[in-house]
């Protein structure tokens, strides 16, 4: 059976909002650290003064070649670690350097408001 489809979550949601274990999400943020003997990646993005790091398992897409300070983006399940709290197994974890994060996360919002309202006509 296919997992759902995932949906955009922004870093800073991932570990604020209660994102229920097992649900896909899309996330993105700057690689800032790579460690492979445990495959864990993390990943930071600024919302406003604030950093948000996320804590990303690379295990399903190893052999990985980090590009440290790259922007990178994530889609995977989300799951609670005793060490790290909440992090996201990555199915696809792809370098996306470049890309403006500004017009992404705009486009994030104007794809849930066209959502929302597709749901409430």
């Amino acid at each position: 059976m296919l997992p759902a489809a995932a949906a955009f979550c922004f870093p800073w949601e991932i570990n604020s909002v209660e994102v229920e274990e097992g649900k896909s999400v899309r996330t993105f943020g700057r690689l800032v650290s790579y460690d492979w003997d445990e495959s864990r990646a993390s990943l930071w993005a600024q919302q406003g003064s604030t950093e948000h790091p996320v804590t990303i398992n690379t295990a399903y897409v190893e052999p990985f070649d980090p590009i440290i300070g790259a922007q990178y983006l994530a889609l995977g399940e989300v799951e609670k670690a005793e060490s790290v709290g909440v992090m996201v197994r990555a199915r696809v974890l792809t370098c996306v350097d470049g890309v403006n994060v500004a017009l992404l996360q705009k486009a994030i919002a104007v794809q849930r408001s066209f959502f929302r309202e597709r749901e409430s006509s």
